[in-house]
């Protein structure tokens, strides 16, 4: 008879008056959108770029830093490695982006390295990457963070001292924008990660030209000497400068982190998915391998200088700089140089530098909750995280990863250097356990192919595979030599942690799945149903839950008191027989003036007599309006809920009665306004002042 219009109009009017908290909420997030509205928030190849790529982009941004800074531990004479590591890290990339490249064909579902492993290997090497990668992706946010914190420290000196709040609060708003979807925070990074591309091919290429034309001035650093650190002063033993290079080629992989996003995203891209994402792959491991070693070369020609403890490591005469000097990064020694007759593009590249660092974490915030979906599905996680916020997206993981992200800030300071340690293991830990899931993958396959073509193809796939497989495993073990007592060791004793809570969860979740399932005793009915309603007083509150439970028709009835006053039971008694009620009044003694175990010794009691019936205790409560009322009011049924729920066979049913507050409390009715009867809307509305 109403149609949907009332139905419309109401829903209209309860959303207008939900409160301040909803409409901040709002705000926030912005309005919901519907489950079929999905395919609205997939990201197109030129959105989904940014979004996935912008952590692996900005690790352009310091992984030069990290080779010099390690190489210059030897002293100037190391630097001649630069560009021999920087072409050693361009090919494990390019390794590892051709093999996520065939994964992303193969299990386009979003699980990536998890759902490679899992199928390949069995479930404890699913788990064990899940853990690995989970880890990394905390990392990823903690660390971008930081580091784009402390490159706005130098611009902005008020933050001195505040890093670590600063890094929080733009974690939360981080966090905030990923509410949104990830198709408007897509948008609204997209435009900052190409800015900082266009900065660094600029920057690239009027460096070259003007080295070829031979106007390309030395950096600043040029100047300067660097004096070795112990025990690389003297002469280097070949062991001694090879296990350097190891490390200093280690700390140059932190450019591969965020390849992996791309594969545990899949299901974030528009149709066709798939190719799409190896598209993106495809761009991202080219435009990462150029800007990398064009950075690397440009550092090499204009002689950059980047040590650790500058002030006393860089020398000028033979003499330390001392604390006078102020160290900019590689990319800021860079574009002061390139850009030395035109600041403004220097002052772009540094700011774009700084923006990207920060939004390098957008990565994590887009692969941490689609991994965690796909792991609570199944049941390694809690089922929380597979759930779909108002706005599509997997709100309750974005908010674990940012709580996760503010926690290790705050442990750390928001110091980079020391957060820098814990990276890398987790990615590789993945890249290896991927790469062999992968080789088992085209193996299992050339088993029953019969075809000639696609046998080659996949004969192929597999030795890129394996070529990648020994190339990450080389990684993982130098990046475990050179880097577990610097802080490795935190970030693996984190994956096994987590290792061991999800599975504890997947045994719980089995364990309850397996305690679920029906049998023949749950298709039978019980043979009788005992109602008892328990009784403080006779009020309107037991009067409404007695009519509730004679309603409900159960076998038998009866009103349970406990004796604490033998006045006050006496006079309930009475009062009892004078209205007539059709039910016994069972008194409970209780000598010590407990409540609550005499209750629940009856009801298990009266279960063991019968243990095929059911038994129903009804509890009437207070719905109070204001939080200082709860307090008042129904602690008893409270610990009586808590005590009867774990007694099988018992229903615990709570009969509610509004009190005043409570009905006050209430969402209003909206008032009829002008023209409601004339557009046809009969909805039957009550005036707030009515009762």
């Amino acid at each position: 008879m109403y149609g949907d219009r009332p139905r419309a109009r109401w829903s209209w009017a309860y959303d207008a008056d939900v409160g301040l908290a909803e409409a901040g909420k709002r705000i926030l997030v912005g309005r919901k959108l519907r489950s079929a509205q999905l395919g609205e928030t997939l990201l197109p190849k030129r959105v989904a770029l940014p979004v996935f790529a912008s952590d692996a982009l900005s690790s352009v941004a310091y992984a030069p830093d990290e080779i010099l800074l390690t190489l210059s531990m030897a002293g100037l004479s190391a630097y001649a490695f630069n560009w021999k590591i920087g072409i050693a890290v361009a090919l494990v990339m390019l390794t590892v982006v051709a093999s996520y490249r065939q994964n992303v064909h193969a299990y386009p579902s979003g699980g990536g390295d998890y759902e490679v492993a899992t199928v390949n290997l069995g479930p404890k090497a699913g788990v064990t990457v899940a853990s690995a990668l989970l880890v990394d992706y905390v990392l990823t946010v903690a660390v971008s963070i930081s580091s784009g914190v402390q490159n706005a420290t130098s611009a902005l000196p008020f933050l001195n001292g505040h890093e670590a709040i600063a890094a929080c609060v733009l974690v939360v708003l981080l966090m905030a924008m990923n509410l949104r979807g990830a198709k408007e925070s897509g948008t609204a990074f997209a435009i900052p990660t190409y800015l900082f591309m266009f900065a660094i091919f600029s920057m690239s290429v009027w460096g070259f030209i003007r080295y070829a034309g031979g106007t390309l001035p030395a950096v600043e650093s040029a100047q300067f000497d660097i004096a070795a650190e112990p025990p690389y002063e003297g002469a280097i033993t070949t062991l001694a400068m090879t296990f350097l290079i190891a490390r200093a080629f280690s700390s140059g992989c932190a450019a591969l982190t965020g390849v992996e996003a791309i594969s545990n995203g899949v299901p974030a891209f528009r149709k066709p998915k798939s190719k799409n994402a190896a598209t993106t792959l495809f761009l991202l491991g080219s435009i990462s391998i150029t800007m990398l070693m064009s950075i690397i070369v440009l550092a090499d020609v204009t002689g950059v200088r980047y040590a650790e403890d500058p002030q006393s490591q860089l020398l000028l005469n033979g003499e330390p700089v001392g604390p006078s000097y102020s160290q900019d990064t590689v990319i800021g020694q860079l574009a002061k140089a390139v850009f030395d007759n035109l600041p403004i593009m220097f002052y772009f590249t540094i700011a774009c530098t700084g923006i990207i660092l920060v939004l390098a974490a957008n990565t994590a915030f887009n692969g941490f909750p689609v991994l965690g979906s796909i792991l609570a599905r199944d049941g390694h996680l809690p089922r929380a995280l597979d759930t779909r916020g108002d706005r599509l997206a997997f709100s309750n993981g974005i908010v674990v990863l940012a709580f996760g992200a503010i926690i290790l800030i705050l442990a750390f300071d928001a110091e980079v250097t020391k957060l820098i340690q814990l990276y890398i293991v987790g990615v590789f830990v993945s890249f290896n356990l991927s790469q062999l899931g992968m080789i088992k993958h085209w193996t299992r396959h050339l088993r029953t192919e019969t075809d000639p073509a696609e046998r080659r193809r996949m004969m192929r796939s597999r030795a890129v595979n394996t070529f990648g497989l020994a190339m990450t495993a080389t990684v993982l073990v130098i990046v475990l030599l050179t880097k577990f007592l610097q802080g490795a060791w935190i970030a693996i004793t984190a994956m096994i942690v987590i290792y061991v809570i999800m599975r504890g969860i997947g045994r719980h979740y089995r364990h309850v799945e397996t305690e679920l399932e029906i049998s023949d005793m749950d298709v039978a009915l019980p043979s009788r149903v005992h109602a008892i309603v328990l009784v403080s007083k006779l009020h309107k509150p037991t009067m409404r839950a007695l009519a509730y439970a004679k309603v409900s028709r159960p076998s038998s009835l009866e009103g349970v008191t406990v004796d604490l006053d033998a006045e006050t039971t006496a006079k309930l008694l009475r009062r009892w027989d004078e209205l007539g009620i059709q039910a016994p009044l069972k008194v409970l003694d209780s000598p010590y003036r407990e409540l609550v175990r005499p209750v629940v010794r009856y009801v298990r009691e009266r279960r063991k007599a019968s243990p095929r019936d059911v038994i129903c205790v009804y509890i009437p409560e207070y719905v109070v309006g204001k939080w200082w009322e709860q307090l008042l009011h129904n602690q008893t049924a409270l610990r009586l809920k808590g005590r009867l729920l774990f007694t099988p066979g018992v229903m615990v049913t709570s009969v509610p009665y509004q009190l005043t507050s409570a009905k006050q409390a209430g969402p209003p009715r909206v008032r009829s306004v002008p023209g409601d009867v004339r557009r046809g809307d009969p909805t039957p509305v009550r005036r707030d002042d009515e009762s």
